[in-house]
């Protein structure tokens, strides 16, 4: 059964009051009338006397009792009419004012929550946000009396400070750490190259210098990837309209060799989409890739297709190989992590590729999903939001591209 809404509790415990305060004043009134039509009312039998004696003369016996039966009937008609009346139109006049009552009770409920709204919709905005951390700069600002709900939207204001700061902390931390990592990674690798290419380098100087090369580009895929991490979690600063289609071929081409290796297979149909160029090629790079390694040794097979579904573009990404437990999916998609929670230490990668998808489509306004292939493998589908129609020039108005221009 579904609750009442608080400011429909509110209306109704407004009116219930008000409604049992009105009935407790009628009571009163009554039994304070009802007290003091308990006299004679209207006029006493020794006031009609005199009045009838002198127009009439004297009265019998007889004639002043029926003379006090219908004085008393009078009196008790007249009593009985007035508490009727007292309870018919004091009841009808409980019950207009108790209507307007109530609808002043939701005017003042609906007030008094606003602040309360106000706090709800900063909140729900927050959450709503395609990525971890965005939207934390947003605050509440409640303006009014120092009151509770202002100290529950200054406490609500703070915590958001803190987190902000926390997040911006966390993606500065990545981001220089990355870049600093890059200098002597570099120099590294320049010293083992210099080293391995000398005329009098040993055999076992340049394996020694070989498997080290690997090592360092092993690590700088890894800074690589961590500074791709970090740079899709911020704000999108370069815009261009593109296709989804027109990435997909460009970057099979590139990754894609001949010879052995599963079969690739294209279904590019036109999916406009606005966002980063660098961002959404990684993205559709680490899909192929990962599709790539991920594939069983012989007869493997990935299908890549483009299109628009439901009014988004959509990237879909599959492939066969191992058998993939569905429980086990959305794990693959943390950093660092693999199937089974597997932790990085092989050669298969760092578990980085689809952290990046994941965060590359959320900062496009965008979602990923996934979920196992029958026979084997998985099916990864990006859904991003797809580019609005482009108006035609008016004539005599400069043409300004807005939201397809890089900024």
């Amino acid at each position: 059964m579904k609750r009442l809404s608080l400011r429909a509790r509110l209306t109704l415990i407004y009116g219930g009051i008000f409604l049992v305060a009105g009935l407790v004043l009628l009571a009163v009134t009554y039994v304070l009338v009802d007290q003091r039509t308990a006299a004679p009312f209207g006029v006493a039998l020794r006031d009609v006397k005199p009045i009838v004696q002198g127009v009439e003369g004297k009265l019998t016996g007889d004639q002043a009792e029926q003379l006090r039966l219908i004085v008393r009937k009078v009196q008790g008609d007249a009593r009985n009419q007035t508490l009727d009346s007292l309870l018919t139109q004091g009841g009808i006049a409980l019950g207009l004012v108790s209507v307007v009552a109530i609808a002043f009770g939701w005017l003042v409920a609906g007030r008094a929550l606003q602040p309360l709204h106000q706090i709800t919709g900063t909140a729900r905005r927050i959450a709503g946000a395609d990525v971890a951390g965005r939207g934390l700069h947003e605050r509440i600002s409640l303006s009014g009396p120092a009151d509770e709900v202002r100290e529950l939207a200054d406490t609500f204001d703070e915590m958001l400070e803190r987190l902000d700061r926390s997040f911006d902390g966390q993606r500065r931390f990545v981001a220089n750490a990355s870049h600093e990592l890059r200098t002597p990674l570099a120099l590294n690798r320049s010293l083992i190259e210099l080293a391995v290419s000398r005329p009098d380098a040993s055999e076992d100087v340049r394996r020694l210098g070989e498997s080290l090369l690997a090592v360092n580009e092993r690590h700088e895929r890894l800074i690589d990837g961590l500074l791709t991490l970090a740079d899709s979690e911020k704000e999108l600063t370069a815009r261009s309209r593109m296709d989804l289609a027109d990435v997909a071929d460009h970057v099979l081409d590139q990754v894609v060799g001949e010879g052995a290796g599963p079969t690739v297979t294209r279904q590019l149909q036109p999916a406009l989409v606005v966002g980063d160029p660098v961002l959404l090629e990684r993205l559709t790079t680490n899909l192929v890739e990962n599709a790539l390694r991920h594939n069983v040794p012989e007869g493997g097979r990935v299908d890549v297709r483009t299109g628009v579904r439901d009014g988004r573009a959509t990237l879909v990404v599959s492939n066969t190989g191992p058998t993939v437990p569905s429980y086990d999916v959305e794990a693959i998609f943390e950093p660092f992590r693999r199937l089974s929670g597997e932790r990085v230490g092989s050669g298969r990668g760092f578990g980085l590729g689809l952290s990046i998808v994941r965060a590359v489509a959320r900062a496009h306004g965008g979602t990923v999903s996934a979920h196992p292939r029958d026979g084997g493998g998985l099916v990864v589908t990006v859904r991003l939001p797809e580019a609005p129609t482009p108006q035609p020039p008016v004539p005599g108005v400069p043409d300004d591209p807005a939201g397809t221009r890089r900024s």
